[in-house]
């Protein structure tokens, strides 16, 4: 495997011959299947992360390296990838790509059809450390592909409780009515499908794989039931032509969150410090609030994800590679992941330490956990709904009927 050396360069100094010896440190002093040598090998790796990860994870190697030092030599180096393009990046050059790799975990199918992983070997043992949601957004036809690294890929509600009290933010009218009552903003990103889900989550109208495992089937059209998609569509319309209401991206809401102009938004995990840096001890986290829709009230659904870690199934180290994957994913690893990064665990020690359960954020997101679900959905998934939404956003400026434009939606969602 070519490898890349454009990046954070992280080697092991130290080279001795193995004869026998048991690893040093916290590694098990019996010999381990695969890693017997008779003398010192070079274990040559590149990982891909988050470039935000950098720091995090050069700690993370040095520690796996320092653990691992009477074994082999390691020259092991990180390079910044983007979670979510890593199976794109990945696919077009397997033989090239990364031996261990951090990804969203609606790649997964992708990553194993193309063949990018191999089942793992330990799934049980994998699996009992893991908290199960995690373990099922890394399993694929009951098989374990990959490493549960968080299960905190998910959204819910920030608000300000300088302006927003706990009940007002319990529903979309309550924070939008504050919002506007001081001449601020409540942003959500309607140019995102991904958060444009939380409308319809809820409400009885469907999205989802097909089992084919590609295509889509969506019934947000239906014009039948409790809550038609016209009803949903018509909510959506009222929400945009408040005065109290912004669609934002995920980084204009951040950036109004610091310049004041926003007091309360849809985000996740990975907002949580700056928003507590910005807000002080008036930082509020809870659960997406309800929204009106046909004359009542519905709770505003999420999609939900982890990320993985994936082991190259072309690497030509797979035996290290993936005790470099167990690594990153283990206990102390994760700990020090959501100390740095505050991001929310997936290994069940660590999920239900307290210093876990202090966070807001986190406790948040397991608040919405009740009202999400995996993200699960086909490529043609995302236009569409990001045209859909972009129309209700602005007001439906062309006029067009809402059926005909949730039809023309749910119809090229579906497509094969």
């Amino acid at each position: 495997m070519r490898k890349r050396r454009c990046g954070l360069f992280l080697s092991a100094l130290c080279a001795v011959t193995l004869s026998g010896c048991g690893l040093s440190g916290k590694a098990d002093s019996a010999k381990e299947p695969g890693l017997e040598h008779t003398e010192a090998q070079t274990v040559d790796l590149v990982v891909w992360g988050a470039e935000e990860d950098a720091e995090l994870m050069s700690q993370i190697i040095n520690s796996f390296q320092e653990n691992y030092q009477d074994q082999a030599d390691f020259q092991i180096s990180f390079e910044a990838q983007g979670e979510s393009q890593c199976k794109d990046a990945l696919i077009g050059g397997l033989e090239e790509g990364a031996d261990v790799f951090t990804f969203a975990d609606d790649q997964l199918n992708a990553l194993a059809a193309a063949g990018a992983l191999d089942p793992i070997k330990d799934a049980d043992e994998i699996r009992e450390r893991n908290l199960p949601s995690a373990v099922e957004a890394a399993t694929v036809d009951d098989q374990l592909y990959a490493y549960p690294l968080t299960a905190d890929n998910g959204y819910f509600l920030y608000y300000n409780k300088q302006y927003i009290s706990d009940e007002q933010a319990k529903t979309l009218d309550g924070i939008l009515g504050a919002a506007a009552a001081n001449g601020k903003y409540f942003a959500m990103d309607w140019s995102s499908a991904w958060y444009v889900y939380s409308f319809f989550g809820n409400t009885g109208l469907q999205v989802g794989l097909s089992e084919d495992g590609i295509t889509n089937y969506c019934t947000w059209n239906q014009t039948d039931g409790d809550i038609r998609g016209v009803d949903v569509a018509q909510a959506m319309l009222e929400i945009a032509g408040h005065p109290g209401f912004a669609s934002r991206t995920d980084e204009e809401f951040l950036k109004g969150v610091k310049d004041g102009s926003v007091i309360a938004g849809v985000s996740g995990v990975w907002n949580s410090v700056a928003v507590q840096e910005a807000w002080g001890k008036n930082a509020g986290a809870a659960k997406l609030p309800t929204y009106r829709v046909k004359g009542g009230q519905v709770q505003m659904a999420s999609f939900s994800g982890c990320k993985l870690v994936g082991v190259n199934a072309y690497s030509r180290q797979p035996e290290w590679a993936a005790k470099l994957a167990e690594w990153i994913t283990n206990e102390e690893s994760q700990r020090l992941r959501f100390q740095l990064r505050g991001q929310g665990p997936s290994n069940r020690v660590v999920a239900d330490s307290d210093e876990v359960g202090q966070s807001p954020a986190i406790a948040a997101l397991i608040e919405q956990s009740e009202f999400s679900q995996l993200q699960r959905v086909g490529g043609k998934f995302w236009d569409p709904v990001i045209k859909f939404a972009g129309s209700m956003a602005a007001g439906n400026p062309s006029g067009q009927n809402l059926q005909e434009q949730l039809d023309e939606m749910a119809e090229s969602v579906s497509a094969r």
